[in-house]
């Protein structure tokens, strides 16, 4: 540690600031006297942090027996007076001039929990540590909840003991749910909530998230996505809650509330809103991709969520990949310091993507002074975190980095530590829901997922009055997504893309078939549509629908990049055929058919509604398929009341609804979706337009039109 200061050459303004530490740790003697006599003791800076960490000591000691002895869990920081923002300043300043250079800078670093140990933590002093998708305790898929809270405990131990004594923090990635833990809720993805057009309705999921990411023993949710995505061609589409930048910020401030709401009183989490700014409105939807708009517009559409968010609270701001007029975010100063924490006022800390400042000219994953110069505060260094501290402490020395720029970064991170509560906080295990069996994947969250489900489901087609279906019908269920836990999941879902999951990865929940047969025994499953028999099936539910992805991944790429998804158009059925063919077989038996689609976006469907008798866009509803059963057969009164947050192609390449070009109408505008009662009759004969290849540059409706 550095040394104190001699404080006979004190000012008044310090002395001030010496008092209202001590009063703030409840020092009252020392305080009086402080401020009487700043010089009396040339220690007294020295004298103060002793007295502060001996009571916090004998104070946490004593609040803990004492809950034992009562069997009561710790509520954080409730009741503390101490906790102003002005106190809080004053006691951030004197630690932050108290830490060393190398204190200070790993504060300001995150590493991820398999590339770093306990030991390590206390000794680099280490700010965060973050679990990435697929990342768990002792790389165990199905790690139990006692997992994480020990392992919580030991990050949490191991930083008070490190020489600065600052609590660590750590981050995952709950973007529907606390979706990286074994039993944890899983929510609908943002997508399908914003068809609900109910902000309570995502507050309210944002509290359950926190209180299941709390129950773990973690600090950050990394969320929410508050991206208004304007090209469907994204793969990350599913995480945005709609093209419309109001609808956006609506959620985005009820999302905050939720999860994060009064850090101190409500235990819950720090949220982050992400990915800051413009990762939606990249050109052809290129994930990491290039947004060209004048800055007007870009704050107007893309910063919506980010005003929302910072009017509700939120405390980290996560910056993306992506480049605005061709400059990485993650070095964008303008965009970061002057506007962001500027004009917008927002006073938490930025943080950066994984890896992302190794994408900037010049830099590496572990070295990029250009990026701490444009204000990111902490950095997002998985594996290199200890070449970045070096790297950035020897450019501190050498006058790359200028020291204000350090010391702002990390009174910022202390800041909202102290905020959140945690420097007066127990172990993660003693906390209000730390290791609580009874949070994770409890029932009240469960209904609250199928509430979710059922609100969030988008009638396309109806003729005929085919839905409703008679709970006593002989009902045939076919499709690889009807019995499937991960299509109806999705990507981030237990790992990062979802893409090696199965029924046994989740252990809550029920598939859309389960659903079903539970609302009618009568129902049977054959996911070929093989034994449609039109004498025996009254009507076929066909679950078709995108197998699982993530960002990159999933993109409709212009380029003949195909992702994941085995999609270089959006036409559903020419990049699924096998998942059409069954479609048209069950038809062509003469059997009724109801599809429900799961995907991360509007896809072109017009072969396939031209087929169904009724058309349900789901999305990736997530957990609880039972939400999707009860609409279709309107068990317990659950109707159709979703409507599209993304207008819906008319063509395999129309992906951008908002770019000038012709021939640009949709097939379903923004806010279309019908009830039980719409009398709107879709017919079967829609255009059919194939593409060859990729889309390219095309936004419009390139080939012959033709009927089915």
């Amino acid at each position: 540690m550095q040394q104190s200061l001699n404080p006979a050459g004190r000012c008044a303004r310090t002395a001030v600031a010496v008092t209202a530490f001590a009063a703030a740790l409840g020092l009252a003697s020392q305080a009086t006297a402080w401020a009487h006599s700043p010089s009396s003791d040339p220690h007294s800076f020295d004298h103060a942090r002793h007295d502060f960490h001996h009571n916090r000591h004998h104070q946490r000691r004593e609040r803990r027996d004492g809950r034992h002895q009562r069997g009561e869990r710790h509520e954080r920081g409730h009741g503390h007076e101490w906790a102003s923002n002005l106190w809080i300043r004053q006691l951030v300043a004197y630690q932050v001039k108290h830490m060393t250079l190398a204190e200070k800078v790993g504060q300001m670093t995150q590493a991820e929990l398999q590339s770093v140990t306990p030991a390590q933590v206390r000794q680099y002093n280490l700010g965060s540590v973050l679990s990435g998708g697929g990342s768990w305790p002792n790389q165990d898929k199905h790690a139990p909840l006692s997992a994480w809270v020990s392992q919580a405990d030991a990050f949490y131990q191991a930083s008070l003991n490190g020489s600065a004594g600052i609590p660590v923090i750590w981050g995952i990635d709950a973007v529907h749910g606390n979706n990286n833990v074994y039993g944890a809720t899983i929510f609908p993805h943002h997508i399908a909530l914003g068809a609900t057009r109910d902000p309570e309705l995502i507050r309210q999921i944002g509290r359950a998230t926190a209180t299941e990411v709390a129950a773990t023993g973690l600090d950050v949710a990394f969320a929410p996505t508050v991206a208004v995505a304007r090209n469907i061609r994204w793969g990350r589409t599913y995480e945005s809650y709609s093209q419309n930048p109001k609808l956006v910020a609506d959620y985005a401030h009820a999302a905050v509330e939720g999860l994060q709401g009064n850090l101190r009183r409500d235990n819950t989490v720090i949220a982050t809103a992400k990915h800051y700014i413009g990762d939606g409105g990249t050109t052809n939807g290129n994930d990491q991709g290039n947004t060209q708009l004048d800055e007007p517009t870009l704050l107007r559409v893309h910063g919506a969520g980010y005003r929302a968010a910072i009017d509700a609270g939120v405390q980290s701001v996560m910056v993306s990949y992506s480049s605005v007029n061709g400059q990485k975010m993650s070095a964008n100063k303008h965009l970061i310091t002057d506007v962001l924490k500027g004009r917008m006022g927002f006073d938490g800390f930025v943080i950066s993507d994984y890896n992302a400042i190794g994408q900037i000219s010049g830099c590496t994953n572990s070295d990029c002074p250009a990026a701490v110069n444009a204000g990111i505060d902490m950095f997002m260094v998985p594996q290199d975190w200890k070449a970045f501290i070096n790297n950035t402490v020897a450019e501190v020395k050498d006058g790359k980095i200028p020291m204000s720029r350090i010391n702002d970064a990390v009174s910022r991170i202390l800041t909202v530590k102290y905020r959140a509560g945690l420097f007066d906080a127990p172990a993660p295990s003693q906390r209000r829901y730390g290791g609580d069996t009874n949070v994770l994947g409890s029932r009240q969250h469960l209904q609250l997922a199928r509430r979710a489900v059922e609100e969030s489901q988008v009638l396309l087609k109806n003729d005929d009055d085919r839905l409703p279906i008679d709970p006593g019908a002989h009902v045939l269920v076919a499709g690889p997504g009807a019995d499937s836990m991960p299509m109806q999941a999705g990507g981030w879902t237990s790992s990062w893309q979802g893409t090696d999951n199965s029924n046994d990865d989740f252990p809550v929940g029920q598939t859309i078939w389960q659903g079903i047969h539970a609302i009618d025994p009568n129902a049977r499953l054959d996911a070929s549509g093989q034994s449609a028999d039109p004498s025996q099936d009254k009507v076929a539910i066909v679950v078709v629908g995108e197998p699982p992805y993530a960002e990159f991944q999933g993109d409709v790429a212009a380029d003949s990049r195909i992702g994941a998804a085995g999609e270089d158009t959006l036409d559903f059925a020419q990049s699924y055929p096998d998942q059409f063919k069954i479609i048209q077989r069950i038809h062509d038996a003469g059997v009724p058919v109801v599809v429900v689609l799961l995907s991360g976006r509007p896809l072109y469907v017009n072969p396939l509604l031209n087929l169904s008798d009724a058309f349900v866009a789901s999305w990736l509803p997530g957990s609880e398929g039972e939400g999707v059963a009860d609409v279709l057969f309107h068990h317990h009164g659950a109707r159709f009341t979703g409507r599209l947050s993304f207008s819906w192609p008319n063509g395999p390449c129309q992906a951008n609804f908002f770019a000038d070009t012709a021939d640009n109408e949709p097939l379903f505008h923004y806010g279309y979706g019908l009830t039980y009662r719409h009398t709107e009759h879709i017919g079967d004969d829609l255009p059919v337009t194939h593409h060859a290849g990729a889309c390219g540059d095309t936004n419009t409706l390139t080939a012959t039109a033709s009927n089915n």
